[in-house]
């Protein structure tokens, strides 16, 4: 990990600068009747967990370009997480793919979990690809599958990552589903939507207690007729049919075009059903892109609808967050870096929306200033605040700039190359 003091000799540098930059943002806010120092405190209390997957470089079907210093293993994965906490305060969580991350050693990955201080968020599992050894086949489809065989498979996999997941303290499974068609005719539309709900069912009801179980729809992609789970209103049937602890996920790059998530989210806030959010931004389609770096004014609308939730205090309302991103051209340390600052970024410009404001003019009709209460808050500039929410725990106040500061990505590009790595004797 970076070495602490370096952290601090980073922050002394900026010190004066952002102090002053706080002052003058806390006057600000005091003339507007909000408090700065709970505002911080809120933004500080905002957490994203960081998937497995994604702390190599991604890739498409034309090819991939590694970066250096990949890690090699869920372990070396595991330290670069650690990384991404210790600069944002804000990523305490891993959220494991399997098969793609399982551990040989449940107990010294859970061990070595310990030691960087990092937990576990929800399991993800997969019947979207073969597997090496793997007996039938997910080609057409696995919960959906018209052969018995290969549904239980599926859900044979999706108890196998429930159990996996308890042991490392996670409590939930996040389920996305490719089942679909390319083709007319290719499947028939209800009986294999009752098909994933039967195999759902089964998982359902193996959950221990406390768990949740996350339904995630995307409309293509690789179903380019028909998707099974291919929007939000499937999902809630899947979620409300299955039971409580059944919830829907929303991946903000799984909508078609144009599509307002915003009021997707809403609707699932009022069903009592949203479970969490995968958070990434897109330009065309599921491009997976780094959050905020498209539609960072969507990002601000989709926090507005959470923090107005929150602020009812709703029964239940509890989402769980994480990044899902493929870093193709980037860092993928660096751009978590900078994803997690756009998320605190937004998070923290839909605290500042007055809501008693906005209440008013809708009930009056007043589209314009109803329209400019939300472009007021959009339009802040809260990084001081963000900075001192990272500072008060112990973060960077510039993460990226401490990060290549410190030269951690040319130390592990120089240990990982060598194979000086060593990790715990169980792999």
């Amino acid at each position: 990990m970076i070495a602490t003091d370096t952290i601090a000799a980073h922050n002394e540098a900026l010190t004066s600068t952002h102090e002053r930059d706080l002052a003058v943002f806390a006057e600000r806010l005091d003339r507007h009747g909000m408090d700065a120092e709970v505002l911080t405190q809120r933004v500080a209390a905002f957490q994203v967990a960081v998937p497995s997957w994604a702390l190599g470089t991604g890739g498409t079907r034309f090819g991939r370009f590694p970066g250096p210093g990949e890690p090699r293993n869920v372990y070396e994965k595991m330290d670069d997480v650690a990384v991404i906490q210790q600069l944002t305060r804000a990523t305490p969580r891993v959220s494991l793919h399997i098969p793609w991350d399982e551990p040989e050693d449940v107990g010294a990955l859970k061990a070595h979990a310990d030691d960087l201080d990092l937990g576990f968020d929800a399991v993800n599992s997969n019947t979207f690809q073969d597997q090496p050894g793997q007996e039938h086949s997910y080609k057409f489809g696995s919960f959906s599958h018209t052969d018995p065989a290969v549904r239980q498979q599926a859900v044979a996999h999706n108890l196998h990552v429930v159990e996996l997941g308890e042991q490392l303290g996670s409590e939930a499974i996040t389920v996305w589903l490719a089942d679909g068609s390319n083709y007319p005719g290719q499947m028939h539309l209800r009986r294999s939507f009752d098909r994933v709900l039967d195999g759902l069912q089964t998982v359902y009801d193996a959950l221990p207690d406390g768990w949740r179980l996350y339904t995630e729809h995307k409309p293509y992609e690789p179903a380019f007729y028909a998707t099974v789970v291919q929007d939000w209103g499937s999902s809630l049937m899947l979620a409300n049919r299955l039971g409580p602890q059944a919830q829907c996920l929303v991946d903000l790059g799984h909508h078609l075009p144009n599509t307002n998530v915003e009021l997707v989210v809403a609707r699932l806030i009022t069903a009592g059903k949203l479970g969490g959010f995968h958070f990434n931004d897109s330009k065309y389609g599921d491009d997976d892109l780094t959050t905020g770096a498209i539609k960072p004014y969507q990002l601000f609308l989709v926090f507005n609808e959470l923090v107005d939730a929150y602020e009812e205090g709703l029964d239940g309302f509890d989402p769980d967050y994480m990044i899902d991103q493929s870093h193709n051209v980037k860092d993928p340390i660096e751009a978590f870096l900078q994803t997690v600052d756009q998320l605190q970024r937004a998070y923290a410009k839909a605290l500042l929306v007055d809501r008693d404001a906005l209440a008013a003019y809708q009930d009056q009709n007043d589209v314009l200033m109803a329209e400019q209460t939300l472009k007021a808050a959009y339009e802040a500039d809260v990084s001081a605040l963000v900075a001192e929410a990272r500072r008060r725990q112990g973060g960077a106040l510039d993460p990226l700039a401490a990060f290549r500061t410190a030269g951690y990505r040319r130390a592990k590009h120089e240990e990982r190359s060598e194979g000086k790595y060593a990790p715990p004797q169980s792999l």
